[in-house]
């Protein structure tokens, strides 16, 4: 074939969408490795607008309402679907409160379903999905085997784990990942990156200098510690965490922004400090280069829902090898144009 030829393919990177986009981790981590993202979806306006930021493209709003034919040509599917219907916190919260949980959380708990039919409809090369590890066992196991059925029913062999982000982060933070492959990748070529043999330590994300804000009042203090001495008589383990600073502290989530009890900073000769949001952004791996354009308030939110970004990273290269190694290929050209315009013309954030 003439290089002159029309009928030349075009050479493009791998291109992926970004659901439930959140603040960008996912893409952050494949656009690492080379990959191209073609299009994103969050329907939260405070993560968006870090989106925009970070990124400069506003994401799509709620993906239930758009169409899987109005998508950009893609080969990969990222998603961090919500996770709260399926944590063990937030389990234990909603059935408290009386309200569902799981599947049954029509607002959140049926989102799954939503990547289902965009993977049924556009059938992409391949997937990577990320929850709370306790989806493997909600529901008596059978919640996370309706989801491996239905993933299997739509032609996608499956490699799932539990991966720890403290071999890469100074963070005890474990997550369940689910790649998919659809016939004839060979899934033997993929496998989950074996973890650093170093673990980083907390002391090594702090900021040096960090205003007397973050230190906790008189009040705040006295209470947390009060509330963790009752609940140790009545043989809880609820409470703060104090950091020991050569250690990891626990899991970073949403709530952060409530109190910051889960992970406390000691300091010499004073009440002990929350994280400032930038060392919430370091313990999720985002680099000093992000922009944090939030309040504090949603800033905990957003690093707390994030994905831990080297862990992705490093999964995003097993799956860059399973591809010959690379992410540029003769690929079919994108579609843009007016399926592009329509896209762009509906991105209202919810």
């Amino acid at each position: 074939m003439s290089q002159g030829s029309d009928k030349l393919p075009t050479m493009l990177k791998m291109r992926f969408i970004d659901l439930f986009a959140g603040i960008g981790g996912f893409r952050l981590a494949f656009e690492r490795h080379g990959f191209s993202c073609v299009f994103s979806s969050e329907w939260d306006a405070f993560a968006a607008r870090s989106y925009q930021a970070n990124f400069a493209e506003m994401p799509a709003g709620d993906i239930r309402g758009i169409a899987a034919k109005d998508l950009p040509d893609f080969d990969l599917l990222l998603a961090g679907f919500p996770c709260q219907p399926f944590s063990i916190a937030g389990v234990s919260k909603k059935r408290a409160l009386g309200r569902p949980d799981g599947f049954l959380d029509r607002t959140q708990g049926t989102l799954f379903f939503e990547i289902a039919r965009i993977l049924k409809e556009r059938r992409p090369r391949a997937f990577v999905l990320e929850n709370v590890k306790n989806l493997y066992g909600h529901d008596g196991g059978r919640t996370f085997s309706l989801i491996e059925t239905s993933l299997k029913s739509l032609g996608y062999s499956l490699k799932t784990q539990i991966v720890s982000a403290s071999p890469y982060l100074p963070q005890k933070r474990e997550r369940l990942f689910i790649v998919g492959f659809l016939s004839p990748v060979d899934l033997d070529g993929f496998a989950f990156p074996p973890p650093p043999a170093t673990r980083p330590a907390i002391q090594s994300i702090l900021e040096k200098r960090v205003d007397d804000r973050y230190t906790l009042s008189d009040h705040l203090w006295q209470y947390l510690q009060d509330y963790r001495e009752r609940h140790r008589e009545r043989g809880h383990g609820f409470g703060y965490g104090l950091v020991d600073l050569k250690g990891q502290t626990r899991t970073l989530s949403a709530r952060y922004y409530k109190d910051g009890s889960e992970i406390l900073i000691p300091v010499p000769g004073q009440n002990p400090r929350r994280l400032t949001p930038r060392e919430c952004a370091r313990l999720m791996g985002f680099p000093d280069s992000f922009q944090i354009v939030v309040s504090d308030t949603q800033a905990y939110r957003q690093f707390g829902n994030s994905v831990a970004v080297p862990v992705v990273e490093a999964i995003a290269g097993e799956i860059k090898k399973v591809f010959g190694g690379q992410t540029v290929g003769f690929l079919k050209p994108q579609k843009t144009g007016k399926r592009k315009t329509a896209i762009h013309s509906r991105r209202k954030i919810a």
